[in-house]
């Protein structure tokens, strides 16, 4: 069977500190869905260290459809978002964004010495933060007529579906959601039922 599940953070994570000859790396990781939170994230963060030099990042969206990003925010290339991106796949975490800002300190480190301090915050901020599984979920849309319903009912309850939403007007839709692996048998119990449409989502 594939793998169905995936890990990432219950929340952001406490702020970490990492110093090397007089610079300061601020590191946080947080859990995200989509860019624009990873914007607003940022927004943030750079009206909180409004007096930083650099804003490096990496983040990673999805779970089948792998998107990345890694920034070097003016730092040279390749020294600070790809060693920030490398601890999000090392501790194979997903839907994150891992954000290092730096005060410069006055002793330039060289590539070598960012490359390991950009590395080692963006392994603070994921080590302080919580990494939990969750599983991969498939979403099914119900949609019956109103004397359908404890037909439905009875089989959300044996498959022990969540529901994720639901309608209920002179026709009822109930949005249903099962693990990637239970999917198959799901949407047969449910395609089984009579006078019921399915769709997936």
């Amino acid at each position: 069977m594939e793998k169905d599940t995936y890990k990432t953070l219950a929340a952001p994570g406490e702020e970490t500190l990492f110093k090397e000859k007089n610079s300061k790396f601020f590191g946080y990781a947080y859990p995200v869905n989509s860019e624009d939170e990873v914007k607003a994230v940022l927004e943030e963060l750079r009206k909180q260290h409004n007096q930083a030099r650099h804003w490096c990042y990496a983040w990673q969206l999805g779970t089948e459809h792998i998107q990345y990003r890694a920034n070097d925010d003016g730092e040279p290339n390749n020294s600070a978002g790809m060693p920030i991106y490398g601890q999000i796949q090392s501790f194979d975490v997903t839907n994150v964004l891992v954000v290092v800002v730096r005060y410069f300190g006055g002793v330039k480190l060289g590539v070598g010495g960012l490359i390991s301090a950009y590395r080692t915050s963006a392994q603070m901020a994921l080590e302080a933060s919580e990494i939990i599984e969750k599983t991969i979920d498939v979403h099914f849309t119900l949609q019956f007529g109103y004397q359908n319903m404890n037909k439905v009912m009875r089989v959300i309850k044996e498959k022990n579906l969540d529901i994720v939403s639901q309608k209920m007007e002179m026709d009822c839709e109930i949005v249903v959601a099962t693990r990637k692996n239970n999917a198959p048998t799901v949407l047969e119990a449910l395609q089984n039922l009579y006078e019921i449409e399915v769709k997936t989502s």
